[in-house]
C-alpha cells in the first residue's frame, strides 16, 4: 500500500513538472508580443497561472487520493471535491449535496398557516362592534399583580409615491412633518415618534442645515426619534425580488450609519398588501430582532387573537433550527389608523384622534367626534380609553401593549402635533395619578414596546409560539382579495426586472474593474482616466431608483397615471446611465494595451446592441450594417455559470460570419427574418443568431463580417391560417403553405431533449415529450376574466372577476401560425388580435435546450373591463397542491381551496410556480412577477394583463387604463420525478431542481451584447476572464456591491459587499445529459479556491446590510488563504471584501 502511494505521488508531481514546463514556454513565446510598459502586470498574470495550475493540482491529487482510497470526498474546492452532477448514477437522494438540501425540510413544530387555512370556515359572521372579531370581555383584576403597560407610538405613514409623486409629496406634506418633528419632540422629553421611509429622511437631511442636523442625532442617541426597518421605502413584499428587497435595505441602512451612526432593531411594515417571511428572513439577517405588520386576512388575525397568537416567532418554512426566528407582532384590527389602533371598537377609538378635534378638516364617520381633554371630562375619557386598552390587550400574551398612533401624512401641522401629544400627556397624567387603575401609558417607540415585551414575557417564563408560512392572499372585508394587484401595470413589473438585471450587472463589473484597475497599477490607485466616482454616483443612482420601486404601490401597479410615468422615468434614465458604466467598465477590462484606453461620454467606445427609446416603450435591436471588416461583438456573462447562450443581432446582410475572436473558431449560426408585419418580412434587415459559450462573468469577443451570398444557415417558414390563406411577403427565405392533409397535422418541433405538437390551427401547444419517454398533454390555452356586474367591481388592487369565471380567448379572425426551422432555434408563432405568442426550442447541447422558451407580446388596450390569462393544462396529478415562489427566494406550497372564492386562490409569483406527483413536475419559470393559480388538478394559469375601467373604492380613485404593448417571458421544463413525493402534490416545503434554479439564472440574466465601432482602427480586445471555473451549481453570486468611501462620500471604497446565495434544490431529478457545474457535499465552502483566480485582500463576514458593528470581530479574520466559510443551503451570506 505503501509503494502504490509513493507511485500515485511520483505520477502526480510528474503530471504536474510537465505541466508547469509547458506553460513557461508558452508564456515565453508570449512574451516577444508583449506590449512596452506592461510587464509588471504581464509578470502578475503569469504568477496568477501559476497559482491557478497548482490549485488544480492540489485539487487532482485530492480527487484521485480519494478515488482510489474509495474515501468520501474530502473537503476541497468549495469545501469539498466538487462532484459533477451526473457523475453518479445513483438514487438521487444519494447524490452528494442531498444530505444538505434534505436536512433543510423545515421542522412539524409551532403553528403552520397552511394548516390555519384548512381549519378555517371563512364564515365571516357580524362580531359587533368589532366587526371581523368577537366581543371581547374582561374581570377588572386581570391587572392587579401586573399593572398594563401601554406604549402610545406616534407615526406617519409616508408613500413615496401614490396619488402625488414623491417630489410632491415630499414637498407637500413630508418636508413639514419632519421640521415640525424636530421642533416638538425638543419641546418635551417624553414625545417621541418613528419614521420608517429613508428615501424621504435621506432628502429631507440634505435640505437641512448642519445646526439641525445635530439636532437629529440628539433626538435620535436621546431614543425620541426611532428609524424603524431602515429600509428605502417600506416595500412591497409579493411582486419584489430579493434582490431588491435586499438591495433597497442595504441603502438604507448604509444612508443610516454613514449619518446618524445608528442602526435599526426593529421592522415596521404596516400597509404593504400581504407578507411574506422572505422578507422576515432579510430583516433577521440584517440584525433586526423584532417586526410589526399589519394587512393579514381578517379570517387570520380573528383566529390568531382567539388563539393569544398575534405575537409569534416567525421561521423560515424550510428551516428546523430557530437561527432564522425573528419576533413578530401582528396588528389585530383592520388597519393601522387611529379607529383601529387603541382597542376593537372604532366609534370610541376614533374619539381619541385629536386630528379630528371639531372644527379641523378630518372627522370621525362614528358621529362622534374628540373632544379636548380638561379638567371636567379627564375621568371620563381615560376610563372610557382604557377599556379600549384592557380589551385590546386580552388578545395578547403579556400586559403590555403596543397602541399606534398615525395615519397616512400625520403631523404636518404643528397644531397636529399639539392636539395628539398635549391631549394624551393630559390622559396619561391621569392614570398616574390613580394607580388604582392599574395602568401606566407613555409615548414610546418600536424599541421601548419591544424592551418591555421581552422583559416581562422573561420574567413570568412565557414563550412566543412558532409560525410557518406566508401571509397572502390579503383580504380586508367580505370577498375582497388583493389579488389583482399580482399583475397590475405589467409593463412596469417587468421593467423593473430588467432594471434589477442591469443594475447587478453593472455592479459586478464596476467592481471587477476597480479590482483590476488596482491590480494594474500596483499602487492601489485608479487609472486617473477612468470616472470611477462619476460612475459609482451613477449606480447609486440606479440603486435608488429600483429601491424607490419596491414601495408598496409602485411595483404593486396601486399607484395613479401620473405618478406610474414618475416612476417608469427613473427606471428608464436608471437603465440608460447604467449602460454607461457597464460599457465604460468593459472598454478598460477588454484593451490590451490599456494606455489606449479613454473616456469620452459622448463617444462611448461600445454600445450596447438594443436601444430603448422611452420609459413605455419595448427594446428594439439596432442595427448592425456589416462588411468585409469584422464588427466587434462583446458579451457579458453575468451569471456565475458556464452558459451557451443564443445571442440575437439584427443585421444589414442576410449572409453573414460569426468567429470566437481569440480563436477564429466559426460559431453555429443561423439568419431568421425580421417581420415588419406577421406576412411581411423585411428586406432590409436580417435577425442573426449564434451560439456562444460564455465563461462565467467572463466578457467574450466575437468578430461578424458580411459572408459570401447563401453561405449562411437561413431559417425556413411554414405558414397556416384557416379559411384564409395568407399572402407572405419573403424574399430572402424560403417559404411554404401546407394545404390538403399536411395542413391538418398537428405542427411538430423537437431538438435533442424534446420533442413537442402544436395545434395547426391555433399553434399554441398540445403535447410535449422528453426524449424516449411517453407523450405528455401540456397544452396552452388563453383566456379572459371579466368583472362583475351589479356590485363592488375589479380594479387595480382587487380581483373581482364575475360569476360566470374565466372564458377560453376566442377571436373572429382566425390566428396566422409561423412556424420557423433553423439549426440554432426552432419555433411557432401565434398571431391573435390581443397578442402574439410563440413557443422555441433551441438546439443547444448540455441542459441549455432542455427546457421550452414561451414569449408573449399582449396589447389588450381596445378592451373594457377584462383580463388575460395563459393557462398550462397538464396530465400532473397534483390535487389541489401546487407551488409558487415568494420573491425569487424560496417555494411556498398553495393550497387551492374550494371554499374560498375564486379570487382567493390565487397568488403571487416572483419568478416560479410548479405542479407536481409522484412522477413528474411541470415548473413555469418567470421573468416577471404576475398571479398564478391552479384551480383545477393538472393546471397553472397565469394573468398576463388587465384592463379596468373603475376604482376599487381603496383610495387610489381610479381603474388602471394605461395598458402598454407588453412583453413576458418564461420558460416552461418538464422534469420526471424519483421518489421524495410522501403524498400527492408533494411535502410542504420542497424546492426548484437545480436544473430549473439554473434555467431561472439565465432568464433572468441575459447575456449583456455590445458593439464596437466599425473601422480599422479598432485597438486589440482580449476576453476578460475573471473565473477559473463556474461557482457550484447551488451557489448564486447575488451581488458584488462597491461600497461608499468612509472619507470620501459620493466615491468608492476599496471594499466591497460580496453577497452569496446557497439554493436549496430539490432532490427528486438528476437532468440527463448532465449539468455543467458541480456542487459540494459540505457546508464549508473555500472562497480563495471558489473565485480563483480572484484573490481576497482582505475578507471579513458581516450581516446582510454590512452595518460595521456586524463585521466579524478582527480576531476572527481570516488574513491568508484558504478563507474558509460556512453557507448553508438557503442562506444568503455577506462579506465585506477587498478583491485584490
Amino acid at each position: 500500500m505503501k509503494m502504490k502511494r509513493n507511485l500515485f505521488r511520483l505520477l502526480v508531481g510528474g503530471v504536474f513538472c510537465v505541466l508547469v514546463m509547458s506553460l513557461y514556454h508558452v508564456l515565453e513565446m508570449m512574451q516577444g508580443a508583449e506590449t512596452p510598459g506592461q510587464d509588471f502586470y504581464r509578470l502578475q498574470q503569469q504568477i496568477d497561472k501559476l497559482e491557478r495550475l497548482l490549485s488544480d493540482n492540489n485539487r487532482l491529487v485530492v480527487t484521485l487520493r480519494d478515488s482510489l482510497l474509495h474515501r468520501r470526498p474530502a473537503r476541497g474546492a468549495g469545501g469539498a471535491v466538487n462532484v459533477s452532477l451526473g457523475s453518479a448514477h445513483r438514487p438521487a437522494g444519494a447524490l452528494p449535496g442531498c444530505r444538505l438540501a434534505q436536512e433543510m425540510k423545515g421542522g412539524a413544530d409551532g403553528v403552520q398557516l397552511l394548516d390555519v387555512y384548512d381549519l378555517l370556515p371563512f364564515n365571516n359572521p357580524d362580531g359587533g362592534a368589532w366587526k371581523q372579531g368577537f366581543q371581547i370581555s374582561y374581570r377588572g383584576n386581570e391587572w392587579d399583580e401586573q399593572p398594563l403597560e401601554v406604549l402610545l407610538v406616534p407615526h406617519s405613514h409616508n408613500d413615496p409615491g401614490w396619488l402625488k409623486t414623491f417630489e410632491n409629496y415630499y414637498q407637500d406634506q413630508t418636508k413639514h412633518i419632519l421640521n415640525n418633528m424636530l421642533i416638538k419632540l425638543t419641546e418635551d422629553s417624553r414625545r417621541k415618534m418613528i419614521w420608517a421611509e429613508i428615501s424621504y429622511f435621506s432628502k429631507w437631511w440634505n435640505d437641512i442645515d448642519e445646526q439641525k442636523r445635530e439636532m437629529v442625532k440628539r433626538l435620535v442617541g436621546a431614543g425620541q426619534l426611532e428609524l424603524v426597518t431602515g429600509g428605502w421605502v417600506m416595500a412591497d413584499e409579493a411582486n419584489s425580488h430579493y434582490f431588491a428587497l435586499l438591495d433597497q435595505l442595504i441603502e438604507g441602512h448604509q444612508w443610516i450609519q454613514r449619518h446618524l451612526g445608528v442602526r435599526p432593531s426593529s421592522g415596521w411594515a404596516v400597509d404593504p398588501f400581504g407578507h411574506s417571511p422572505s422578507m422576515a428572513y432579510l430583516l433577521k439577517g440584517a440584525g433586526l430582532s423584532n417586526m410589526v405588520i399589519q394587512r393579514v386576512h381578517y379570517a387570520v388575525k380573528k383566529q390568531f387573537a382567539q388563539q393569544q397568537t398575534l405575537e409569534f416567532l416567525w421561521r423560515q418554512s424550510w428551516d428546523s433550527s430557530p437561527r432564522s426566528d425573528i419576533t413578530c407582532h401582528m396588528m389585530p384590527f383592520y388597519s393601522y389608523d387611529v379607529p383601529h389602533t387603541c382597542g376593537p371598537n372604532p366609534a370610541v377609538c376614533c374619539q381619541f384622534d385629536f386630528h379630528r378635534l371639531p372644527g379641523r378638516r378630518t372627522m370621525c364617520p362614528w358621529k362622534k367626534s374628540p373632544q379636548p381633554i380638561t379638567e371636567q371630562n379627564v375621568q371620563e375619557r381615560a376610563l372610557l380609553l382604557l377599556d379600549q386598552y384592557r380589551q385590546k390587550s386580552r388578545l395578547f400574551r403579556s400586559h403590555v401593549l403596543l397602541v399606534p398612533l398615525g395615519d397616512d401624512f400625520r403631523f404636518v401641522e404643528a397644531s397636529e402635533w399639539d392636539a395628539q401629544f398635549s391631549n394624551y400627556q393630559k390622559l396619561f397624567d391621569y392614570f398616574d395619578r390613580h394607580p388604582e387603575l392599574h395602568v401606566k401609558a407613555r409615548f414610546g417607540t418600536l424599541s421601548d414596546y419591544f424592551e418591555a415585551l421581552h422583559r416581562r414575557l422573561n420574567a413570568a417564563g412565557t414563550t412566543l409560539p412558532t409560525l410557518r408560512g406566508d401571509f397572502f392572499t390579503y383580504a380586508d372585508r367580505d370577498d375582497h382579495y388583493w389579488s389583482g394587484y399580482f399583475t397590475s401595470r405589467p409593463f412596469y413589473k417587468r421593467l423593473d426586472r430588467t432594471l434589477e438585471a442591469t443594475l447587478r450587472a453593472t455592479e459586478i463589473l464596476f467592481s471587477l474593474t476597480l479590482a483590476e484597475m488596482r491590480r494594474f497599477r500596483g499602487d492601489g490607485r485608479l487609472v486617473s482616466d477612468f470616472p470611477a466616482r462619476e460612475h459609482f454616483q451613477r449606480l447609486t443612482a440606479g440603486r435608488r431608483s429600483l429601491a424607490l420601486f419596491q414601495h408598496h404601490d409602485a411595483v404593486t401597479g396601486t399607484a395613479r397615471d401620473p405618478v406610474v410615468v414618475d416612476y417608469g422615468t427613473r427606471l428608464f434614465h436608471s437603465i440608460l446611465n447604467l449602460r454607461q458604466v457597464l460599457q465604460s467598465s468593459a472598454h478598460w477590462l477588454l484593451l490590451l494595451d490599456k494606455s489606449q484606453y479613454h473616456h469620452d461620454q459622448s463617444k462611448p467606445f461600445m454600445q450596447l446592441d438594443d436601444v430603448i427609446s422611452a420609459h413605455d416603450a419595448l427594446p428594439r435591436k439596432t442595427l448592425l450594417a456589416l462588411n468585409d471588416e469584422p464588427r466587434s461583438l462583446i458579451i457579458f456573462n453575468p451569471t456565475e455559470q458556464l452558459r451557451s447562450s443564443v445571442i440575437s443581432v439584427v443585421v444589414d446582410s442576410p449572409d453573414a460570419d460569426v468567429v470566437d475572436a481569440a480563436t477564429g473558431r466559426p460559431m453555429a449560426a443561423q439568419i431568421s427574418a425580421v417581420w415588419a408585419e406577421p406576412n411581411q418580412a423585411s428586406t432590409e434587415q436580417f435577425q442573426l443568431d449564434f451560439v456562444a459559450e460564455l465563461p462565467p462573468l467572463s466578457l467574450v469577443v466575437y468578430h461578424v463580417t458580411k459572408a459570401s451570398f447563401g453561405s449562411a444557415h437561413r431559417a425556413r417558414y411554414s405558414f397556416y391560417c384557416r379559411g384564409n390563406p395568407p399572402v407572405v411577403q419573403s424574399e430572402h427565405f424560403q417559404v411554404s403553405r401546407p394545404e390538403g392533409p399536411e395542413a391538418d397535422a398537428p405542427l411538430s418541433l423537437s431538438n435533442q431533449h424534446i420533442r413537442i405538437w402544436s395545434s395547426p390551427e391555433t399553434g399554441l401547444l398540445q403535447k410535449l415529450r422528453l426524449q424516449s419517454g411517453p407523450v405528455r398533454d401540456v397544452r396552452v390555452q388563453f383566456l379572459w376574466y371579466g368583472t362583475r356586474r351589479n356590485q363592488d367591481k375589479s380594479g387595480a388592487y382587487l380581483f373581482l372577476p364575475g360569476e360566470e369565471g374565466a372564458q377560453l380567448y376566442s377571436s373572429s379572425e382566425p390566428p396566422l401560425v409561423r412556424v420557423s426551422r433553423g439549426p440554432v432555434f426552432s419555433d411557432i408563432t401565434s398571431c391573435f388580435r390581443h397578442f402574439t405568442h410563440t413557443v422555441r426550442l433551441y438546439h443547444l447541447d448540455g441542459h441549455a435546450g432542455r427546457s421550452l422558451e414561451i414569449s408573449n407580446t399582449v396589447d389588450i388596450r381596445s378592451e373594457f373591463n377584462r383580463e388575460l390569462v395563459m393557462r398550462l393544462v397538464s396530465d400532473v396529478a397534483n390535487g389541489n397542491r401546487f407551488y409558487s415562489d415568494l420573491n425569487g427566494f424560496q417555494m411556498q406550497q398553495r393550497r387551492t381551496l374550494q371554499k374560498l372564492p375564486l379570487q382567493a386562490n390565487f397568488y403571487p409569483m416572483t419568478s416560479a410556480a410548479f405542479l407536481q406527483d409522484a412522477a413528474s413536475r411541470v415548473s413555469l419559470l418567470s421573468a416577471q412577477s404576475q398571479a398564478v393559480a391552479s384551480l383545477r388538478p393538472g393546471e397553472l394559469e397565469v394573468v398576463l394583463d388587465r384592463r379596468l375601467q373603475q376604482d376599487d373604492n381603496r383610495g387610489l380613485g381610479q381603474g388602471v387604463t394605461d395598458n402598454k404593448l407588453t412583453a413576458s417571458l418564461y420558460h416552461l421544463l418538464l422534469e420526471d420525478r424519483r421518489g421524495g413525493a410522501e403524498d400527492v402534490g408533494g411535502a410542504s416545503v420542497e424546492h426548484l431542481s437545480l436544473l430549473a434554479h439554473l434555467i431561472s439564472l439565465s432568464l433572468n440574466h441575459l447575456p449583456i451584447t455590445m458593439v464596437a465601432p466599425s473601422n480599422s482602427q479598432t485597438p486589440t480586445l482580449r476576453p476578460f476572464l475573471p473565473l477559473r471555473s463556474s461557482l457550484p451549481c447551488d451557489v448564486h453570486l447575488l451581488n458584488l456591491r462597491t461600497l461608499e468611501d468612509s472619507q470620501e462620500a459620493d466615491s468608492p471604497s476599496q471594499e466591497a459587499a460580496l453577497l452569496l446565495h446557497r439554493k436549496g434544490f430539490d432532490c427528486s431529478s438528476a437532468p440527463q445529459p448532465p449539468l455543467p457545474c458541480t456542487w459540494s457535499a459540505q457546508e464549508e465552502v473555500d472562497l480563495d479556491l471558489l473565485f480563483s483566480p480572484l484573490r481576497f485582500r482582505s475578507l471579513r463576514r458581516s450581516g446582510l446590510t454590512l452595518l460595521r458593528e456586524d463585521d466579524q470581530p478582527e480576531s476572527a479574520r481570516q488574513p491568508a488563504a484558504p478563507r474558509v466559510a460556512r453557507l448553508q443551503p438557503m442562506e444568503v451570506s455577506a462579506f465585506r471584501v477587498e478583491v485584490a
